[in-house]
């Protein structure tokens, strides 16, 4: 190809994927469709955003999905009726093209493949969210569930709380604004003073300030029977989290760390079918749970794991010293930007929660390093049938594709990858296939996540669980 062809080529996918942006947007708005490509979520993507994510089909294809093949697929799904679900339009592209050489039979195609989301009306009263403090994890929740906004969406936020007087308005709408790790907000935000609010791309943001949960009365803002999300971790058990079940209009609580003693703690993907209709207490485990967790139970279904260690090389959080000073926990008083301080986890322990049948067979600890964002688990494993690096990774690189875990594990083929590569990955973990070793029965797997974006996005998909949103996956896997 000449200089002036590879440019056509690049400027003719380039507008298609332009073209796809208000279609992709209109499905979720009026219908509540979310699409993506291989797992690739596309709602709110750039242009180059959607052409990466059909680069992505190469890995598990042989070739990148032309965008010329998936505009005439999204382009049919925009013109029909569906019920709010999860369209993986990549898979469907792939399917229809192998099969057919032009676009006369796509019609019918998608009528059997997506049958279930066809003539379903659902139309149920959307949730009303509260974001119990508004840190780290409370911030990129905002962002998720404002990015989701729309008129069949099942969630919507409503407030926010925090500690203070009611001075600080601007100073939180600033940080909701930009972000020194994951970059601006995408849109428009506004102060609305007078009434304490927020305008985030015509979401309005109730911001309530009170020092204990069950002061507050949300009623009198006009949120009724909501879901508070606890991000402070003040609470970590039923007593503590039942404060939050005295306020007038709250309906459901669920907590963004470890919870103690009976509460159910959630790694969606593998043990969400535990969240029942009545529970009002939950918790989504910590992000290094929902990292590994989701890994161990594919490794575990098929090859099983006698024992093993988790060694888990976590980026510093606002828990560590800024600079050397008193800290009750073991060296955590050092400094965090300058140290790599040895401490300890209890995901090793906690995925048991999750995962009953690795109960006691594993052990773990942590190192927390100089960076902001993005963490690594290395998982030393002895499993109970003998494997190969290739078979162990092919495996998992299907896992990552076509099983329940598609949402929660990521694949890398990449010799080049470092952390911040995955800042801003909406996967509970990325699987580093090149660092995989294996010798026999024994195997060492190094899973990549974003403890903050990943691990907000697990809470997310918890949080619709709670709100009996589920929404289907097609297509169907094959």
């Amino acid at each position: 190809m000449t200089h002036e062809s590879y440019l056509s080529a690049w400027q003719q996918s380039q507008e298609l994927a332009e073209s796809m942006q208000p279609l992709i947007g209109k499905l979720y708005r009026n219908q509540g469709v979310e699409t993506c490509v291989y797992a690739r979520p596309l709602l709110n993507a750039s242009t180059i955003d959607i052409l990466k994510a059909h680069r992505v089909v190469r890995r598990h294809e042989g070739q990148p999905l032309p965008v010329s093949q998936s505009y005439p697929v999204l382009k049919a799904l925009s013109e029909m009726e569906l019920a709010p679900a999860s369209i993986d339009l990549g898979k469907l592209a792939v399917r229809y093209w192998k099969e057919h050489q032009d676009e006369s039979g796509l019609a019918e195609f998608l009528k059997a493949e997506l049958a279930p989301a066809l003539n379903s009306n659902a139309d149920a009263k959307p949730t009303d969210v509260v974001l119990y403090g508004f840190g780290r994890i409370g911030r990129l929740l905002a962002r998720l569930l404002i990015e989701r906004a729309g008129s069949n969406n099942g969630m919507r936020l409503r407030g926010i709380v925090v500690r203070g007087s009611g001075d600080d308005l601007e100073k939180r709408a600033s940080l909701l604004r930009r972000d020194s790790v994951h970059g601006p907000f995408n849109g428009s935000i506004e102060v609305d003073a007078e009434n304490n609010a927020i305008i985030a791309n015509g979401t309005y943001i109730q911001v309530i300030y009170a020092n204990s949960p069950e002061e507050i009365d949300y009623t009198q803002y006009g949120i009724h029977d909501a879901l508070v999300v606890d991000n402070t971790g003040k609470w970590r058990d039923e007593a503590g989290l039942g404060l939050h079940l005295k306020a007038k209009g709250a309906a459901k609580v669920l907590l963004t760390a470890p919870g103690k003693g009976d509460i159910k703690n959630i790694v969606f993907g593998v043990n969400d079918h535990m969240i029942d209709a009545e529970d009002r207490i939950m918790s989504a485990a910590s992000c290094t749970t929902n990292a590994i967790t989701p890994v161990l139970k594919a490794v575990s279904d098929t090859y099983g794991v006698k024992n093993g260690h988790v060694e888990t090389v976590h980026s510093y959080t606002n828990d560590q010293n800024l600079i050397d000073n008193y800290h009750k926990g073991d060296r955590r008083g050092r400094s965090a930007a300058l140290n790599m301080v040895l401490t300890s986890t209890g995901a090793a322990s906690a995925v048991a929660k999750a995962l009953p049948e690795l109960k006691g067979k594993l052990t773990g600890n942590a190192i927390r390093v100089p960076t902001p964002n993005v963490s690594m688990a290395v998982l030393n494993l002895n499993l109970e049938k003998a494997t190969t690096a290739e078979e162990l990774n092919d495996y998992l690189l299907q896992v990552s594709l076509d099983s329940p875990l598609h949402n929660q594990i990521d694949f890398s083929t990449s010799s080049e990858l470092v952390s911040t590569d995955m800042v801003g990955s909406r996967f509970a973990g990325i699987v580093d296939s090149l660092a995989t070793i294996v010798d026999g029965d024994r195997a060492v797997l190094y899973v990549w996540y974003d403890n903050e974006f990943g691990y907000s996005c697990q809470v997310v998909r918890v949080m619709q669980k709670m709100a009996g949103i589920e929404l289907m996956d097609l297509p169907a896997r094959g």
